[in-house]
This record gives structure tokens, sequence and C-alpha cells, in this order.
């Protein structure tokens, strides 16, 4: 007999996996929520085009893409953001600005499977549109340490490191370079630290001086501590980098009202993210203990929306997936959990009393506790076998001896103690009252 198995990149969900990452959901939710922010989803289909438009043919070979039977060329969806600029645009007229949105969905990409990183791995997006100033930016980067901080993460186990590609332009600009090639060094930058330096300085002196590179070793060297970057820039720019640095200044002082603390932000001028369509700050976070992988990134595009959408509309937002995050938290000890326990398992004598506990499976039930019972006569030791291995709070008991006596016992699972109490209208209630405070010892 043949046995079929999942799809290379492809993950299968057990009742207790399925636990740790709806536990992952519930703590993004509750962080999104807490900050205002709205869910929204999309179709996980989409035309072929809507990611062409935003990342050109060469996306294909990345995609799981096909024609389907109406002819038309579709792709499961990579990423959120063009399906937010489609919906965005639809209705931008009657929708009220600015916009704070979040999902949480399923992407896939047709890419080698590896740690941290699948074919299928679902992802929290969040964004704010219509909004250009340093408010949206810091509000986002807010949700997303508290997002971390939701996660069971805190100070020494995750930091975000902030940049300005606006900065980089100017820099890059200065020296002569127009944006294909700036676009090129950000792909170098983006890599800072895989290589060793003679190799990146050899790759940026394609494009740079020497000058301009030392520049760009010294700024990233110093980042962390100055706010002024890339050599103070460059002659005839000063004022408005004046004006930048006010900005970037602006940024800290608003996430330090916001009660992030300064341990979890900092400045880094080596983060400029890969993608083109970035347009101003640019953000990743990533852990500080173990492999110091990245865990989230995002950033300032405010020409995308205009480019996918045909709405001009500023933006600012990051997308962060479930495989890093819960490796980490797994490293840690740590996973998340949202599996309900069971409040009651219903204890059955024989057959005989079953049409009496079924009455009151569904009276616990409509009462909202949740309740599981034998779907078959078994004798009273598996019965409290199963109670323990579900983790039921309490174990309701119904044999013959309980009926004749117009009672059911209740036996508490974690203090041992059992007592006798009425089967009357006012069961429910009191059944309730002891899953939420317990039976004393």
């Amino acid at each position: 007999m043949s046995t079929f198995q999942s799809l290379p990149g492809f993950r299968e969900f057990y009742p207790e996996d399925c636990a740790a990452r709806n536990g992952l959901f519930r703590a993004w939710r509750a962080a999104a929520r807490r900050q205002g922010f709205v869910e929204y989803d999309a179709p996980v289909l989409e035309p072929l085009e809507l990611y062409q438009e935003k990342s050109g043919e060469e996306i294909k070979s990345q995609l799981f893409e096909f024609e389907d039977k109406g002819g038309r060329k579709v792709a499961l969806r990579p990423e959120m953001t063009p399906s937010l600029a489609r919906l965005v645009a639809a209705k931008a007229g009657s929708l009220r600005k600015p916009l704070k949105w979040f999902s949480i969905g399923e992407m896939y990409r047709y890419e080698k499977p590896q740690k941290g990183r699948g074919r299928s791995f679902y992802q929290f997006n969040a964004d704010i549109l219509g909004e250009s100033g340093v408010g949206a930016d810091a509000e986002c980067i807010a949700l997303l340490v508290e997002a971390l901080k939701e996660c069971g993460l805190g100070e020494g186990e995750f930091e975000v490191r902030i940049s300005d590609r606006k900065l980089w332009f100017l820099f890059l600009q200065a020296y002569g370079l127009d944006e294909k090639k700036a676009l090129e060094v950000f792909t170098i930058v983006d890599k800072w630290g895989r290589d060793p330096e003679t190799v990146t300085k050899g790759k940026l002196l394609k494009y740079l001086p020497d000058e301009g590179v030392e520049r760009i070793f010294s700024s990233i060297k110093e980042s962390t501590t100055k706010y002024m970057l890339l050599g103070d820039v460059m002659t005839g720019k000063v004022e408005y980098l004046n004006a930048r640095g006010k900005d970037i200044i602006e940024l800290f002082k608003c996430l330090e009202s916001l009660g992030i603390s300064g341990k979890l932000v900092k400045q880094d001028m080596s983060i400029v993210r890969g993608l083109a369509y970035y347009t101003g700050f640019v953000f990743e976070a990533y852990q500080t203990v173990g492999t110091a992988r990245a865990l989230a990134g995002g950033g300032r595009y405010d020409d995308l929306l205009m480019k996918l959408g045909g709405v001009d509309m500023p933006a600012v937002g990051f997308g962060m997936g479930d495989m890093t995050v819960s490796d980490l938290l797994n490293e840690l000890k740590r996973p998340l959990t949202d599996e309900g326990k069971l409040d009651i398992y219903l204890v059955i004598g024989s057959d005989k009393e079953r049409p009496e506990a079924l009455k009151l499976v569904g009276q616990f039930r409509a009462a909202g506790l949740s309740v599981d019972y034998p779907l078959k006569e078994e004798k009273f030791g598996k019965q409290f076998k199963t109670a323990e291995q579900c983790g039921a709070r309490l174990a309701v008991i119904l044999g013959p001896d309980e009926v004749a006596a117009g009672q059911v016992k209740i036996k508490d699972m974690l203090s041992r103690v059992e007592v006798a109490v009425p089967n009357n209208p006012g069961l429910p209630a009191n059944v309730r009252e002891i899953v939420e405070k317990g039976l004393p010892a």
C-alpha cells in the first residue's frame, strides 16, 4: 500500500502544531487591535499580471502560476501588498484616511525550502495608508515591536534596526549614480556582513570612488551611535540633509514617547531592504539570541499604490512570517498555544445513563462550557484517564447511583476533591462557578 506525503516546502499542522500556530495568530491580532488596526483579507489566487506589474516578468520563476480553466493566467499570492493596493484602489474615494489595516494569511513562493523558509507560509502584514508623516512610520515600527513582545519576546532577544532610503539615494546621487545603479548598490549593501569586507569593497568600487566606499563603511559602523549618516552627507545637500536628519530624530522621539525602549530600536545604515519600491524609512527586526536571523521587515513605499492601483496614496508597512518567529520561540522553549482547555469531561456509568448524560452535555454546552464525553460505553478507569489526557478542568460523573439520587458528582481534576451536587436546573451555573474557582483542596 502506497503512502502519500506532503509536497516539498508545505507543512502539516497536527492539533498541537495548529494550537501553536493559532497562538501566534492570536498574539499578532491582539497587538494589532490594541493599536487600532483593523483586519482585512483577500483571495489567495490573483491575476498573474498583478505581481508582474510590481516585480517584473522575472517574478514568474518564484510563483505558483498557471492557466485556469477559463484561460486566465493566475498565481497563488506570494505576498499581500499587491492585493492590498487593488482593494484600496477599488474604494479609495470612500475610505476614511488614514487606513490602518492588517492581515494574517497564507502565502506561496516557489523557492528552495530551507530552515525558516517554506513554499507555503503564513504572514502578518500591517500597513498605514494615506499618511506621509513620520508618525505613521513610528506607529508601524511600534506595532512590529509590540507584536514580537506579545509573542513573549523581550529586551535582549530582538531588536528593530532602522535606516533611511532617502539619505541613501541622496548620497549616491551626489556621486552621479542614477536610480538603477543606486538599486544595484542597495543589493550589495543589503547583504552586508555576509561577505568579507574586502569582497564588499570590491563590489562597491565598481560604482563609487574610494572616498565614497570609505564613507559608506565608516557611516555604517557609526550609524548606531549617530543620527547623521553617510559622512553627514555631501556638499550642496546639507540643507536637505538637516531637514531629513530632523525627521530621523523625530522618528526616534515618537518611538520613545510610545514607550518603545531604546534597547529595542536602533539606527543601522546597513539596512536598505533589497526591494526596489521602498522610498523612505526602512526597518528590519532581528533576533539577538541564537542564530540572529531576520524576523520581519518593512518600510515606506509611497509610490507603489499608484503603480499597482492608480491611487496616489503614501504608505508604510511591514510583513512578518510565522516560520522564523515560531522557530525562535521553540529555540527559547516558549512555544505559544491557543488550545482551549476542556472544561468538563462527562463520565457515564453505562448506556442506561447515556440519554440523561447527553441532556447534561447539551445543557453545559448551552451555558458556554466546553464538554466532551465517551461515544461508547467504557469503564470508569478509562474515562478518567481520557479526562486527564484531555486536560479537562472537571470530571462530571453520572452513574446509576447518581441518577437514583437525582444528583451528579463533580471531581476537580487539579485538587482531586469530589463533591455531590443536585441535578437541577441550576446545575450548569453551579458547574460554571466550579470551573472558574475550582473546589478547595
